[in-house]
C-alpha cells in the first residue's frame, strides 16, 4: 500500500512537471485534477494496458518496444477523456511526447530518490 501512494505522488508530480512545462498542449486545472489524473492513470496501467500489450505484441516486438510509449500514450487519452475539462491534451503527438517525458522522469525519481530512501 505504501508503495502504490508513493507512485501515486511521483506520478502526481511528474503529471504537474509535464504540464508546466508544455502549457498550452498538456493541461491539468490543478493539483486536485493532477491527483486525480494519476489515481486514473494507475488504474488504467493496471486494467487497460496489459490487455493493450497483449493485444500488439507482435507491433511491439518489431519495434523493439518503443511502441510502448503509443500504448501509453493511449492511456493518457483515455485519462484525459475520462477527465473532461480538468485534463487536456490537444493532440496524440503530445500524448506520445507525454509519455516518454512521464516514463524518464518516473524512471529518473524511482531510481535516483525513492530507492535510495526505502533503502534507510
Amino acid at each position: 500500500m505504501r508503495s502504490w501512494i508513493i507512485s501515486l505522488l511521483v506520478n502526481t508530480v511528474v503529471l504537474m512537471v509535464v504540464s508546466g512545462y508544455f502549457t498550452e498542449s498538456f493541461f491539468l486545472s490543478g493539483v486536485g485534477a493532477a491527483i486525480i489524473a494519476s489515481i486514473l492513470l494507475s488504474i488504467m496501467n493496471a486494467i487497460v494496458k496489459p490487455i493493450l500489450v497483449i493485444l500488439t505484441l507482435p507491433v511491439t516486438v518489431l519495434s523493439l518496444g518503443l511502441f510502448l510509449f503509443v500504448i501509453n500514450a493511449i492511456t493518457l487519452m483515455l485519462t484525459q477523456w475520462l477527465m473532461g475539462d480538468a485534463f487536456v491534451i490537444t493532440s496524440f503527438g503530445m500524448a506520445i511526447l507525454a509519455a516518454v517525458i512521464i516514463s524518464i522522469l518516473n524512471l529518473l525519481i524511482n531510481n535516483l530518490i525513492v530507492r535510495p530512501l526505502n533503502k534507510k
